[in-house]
């Protein structure tokens, strides 16, 4: 039988939140225990395991930003479509979610298995590092269709209303990752050891198995969005739109990512002990955002439906009240990073060294936890209401001209100490300027 969809459009405003957001915020959490899990696990091999890892990543990330355009787009048009009770409007557009998933799987695939060393060495990786992460990234290239279809069937449910069904699928995948880690990266119970490499393997079958399940469930029309494979065909136009709504989303995905892969590379100049600790710092900074993503992933989801269902007020309510939830729940774990950061810093590697500069690092940037939050959340409600361009440029303008101009500038002086300060002075920049635009009000007649 099929689950029927809340009406988020009526009610409390701050039970609604809570309905979408306590399941995203455990998703992401699990999302991040994946991260985590590998990076405790490498951890183990070593300083250069750990850089390579986290170069890996930062890679990786430029290449699978499309993605996050075809999620967003497609969060767009099914909240849209769910809010004016228009159902196979929605189920329409996820397929086409699916379809655009598929094509960006397969120019992945073909242009990153081969460029992997070469985008390491670009990095500035040493020898070590390029060794063990070409292998880690041509893994995950290979697999990258689990990612992709992951990240995409996730946002349709999501998007409808329906956060429950992606989290407990999330559970089962999380699991099998923990399971698999240490089997596949030191070789046990017969498994061989396979490193860095391991880690890439574990991450692409957990996920594997989560989208079989996914797919399992939309097909067979259990969920709230039903896929109808025997009916499907492609509609161009609604691609366009998809496409239309989500490529500044992919583009502010580049861009964050490239000013990731300059701040690795300005931290590179400082030694592999300097990579290790601001790639440990990253991942941590991950770990306090997920509460913030899961509230504004939430509310792309409400003020889609409620603009869905020509309720604009309601979905500016929502956003502010949502801004005040993520921004405490941030800001307090800040401060619990710069109480506990040493103890924290020890638990993914022990090297004086790492901890020396790992602990420097959040002291400086965990204070501006809460600014982060009421970005993350603004920016999430621009693209729920299907405004990506207004996050696009607010975000550029940050990362760019603040964040690794002001890192330059100020590494020239202090150091890597610099750098942590022009990401801090950037946080605060952000925040303001999508305050500012957001009161503005224009992403209210946005037409989608």
């Amino acid at each position: 039988m099929r689950k029927v969809s809340r009406d988020l459009t009526e009610g409390s405003i701050v039970r609604n939140i809570w309905y979408l957001a306590l399941p995203m915020m455990a998703g992401n959490l699990l999302q991040d225990v994946f991260t985590i899990t590998d990076m405790i696990f490498v951890g183990r091999l070593g300083p250069s395991a750990i850089a390579a890892v986290g170069m890996s990543g930062t890679i990786n990330g430029i290449l699978f930003t499309v993605i996050l355009g075809i999620s967003m787009g497609t969060v767009a048009l099914v909240a849209r479509s769910i809010g004016a009770k228009k159902l196979p409007e929605a189920e329409n557009a996820a397929m086409q979610s699916v379809f655009l998933g598929l094509f960006c799987y397969v120019v992945i695939a073909i242009t990153g298995y081969p460029l992997s060393s070469p985008m390491l060495r670009a990095l500035g990786a040493s020898d070590d590092v390029v060794l063990q992460g070409a292998a880690y990234m041509k893994i995950m290239f290979l697999g990258s269709f689990t990612m992709i279809f992951s990240a995409i069937l996730s946002a349709v449910l999501n998007a409808a209303g329906d956060a429950v069904t992606p989290l407990k699928i999330l559970v089962v995948s999380t699991v099998s990752n923990i399971a698999l880690d240490p089997l596949m990266i030191f070789g046990l119970c017969g498994f061989p050891r396979l490193g860095v490499a391991g880690s890439a393997l574990a991450t692409v079958i957990a996920r594997g198995i989560g989208v079989f399940i996914l797919l399992w469930v939309l097909l067979s029309g259990r969920v709230i969005i039903h896929l109808r494979i025997v009916n499907a065909k492609i509609d161009f136009p609604v691609m366009r739109r998809i496409i239309k709504i989500g490529v500044f989303s992919s583009i502010q995905a580049t861009v964050r990512n490239v000013s990731g892969i300059v701040l690795t590379r300005l931290v590179a100049a400082y030694g592999t002990f300097a990579v290790a600790a601001y790639v440990i710092g990253m991942r941590l900074r991950m770990v306090v955002m997920m509460p913030g993503f899961g509230l504004a992933n939430a509310v792309a989801t409400l003020v889609g439906q409620n603009l869905g269902a020509d309720r604009p007020e309601r979905a500016e309510r929502t956003a502010w009240v949502t801004v005040g939830l993520a921004s405490a729940i941030m800001t307090f774990v800040g401060i619990v990073y710069i109480i506990f950061a040493r103890g924290i810093i020890v638990i993914f590697n022990a090297h004086p060294e790492v901890i020396k500069i790992g602990v420097i690092h959040l002291y400086i940037t965990s204070g501006t936890f809460g600014f982060i939050g009421l970005s993350i959340v603004l920016g999430r409600a621009f693209n729920g209401a299907g405004d990506t361009l207004s996050p696009m440029v607010i975000s550029s303008i940050s990362l760019i001209a603040f964040q690794v101009g002001l890192s330059l500038l100020f590494s020239w002086k202090l150091g890597l100490v610099g750098i942590w300060l022009g990401i801090t002075a950037s946080n605060i920049i952000q925040s303001i300027m999508m305050s500012f635009w957001f009161n503005i009000g224009r992403w209210k007649l946005k037409q989608i």
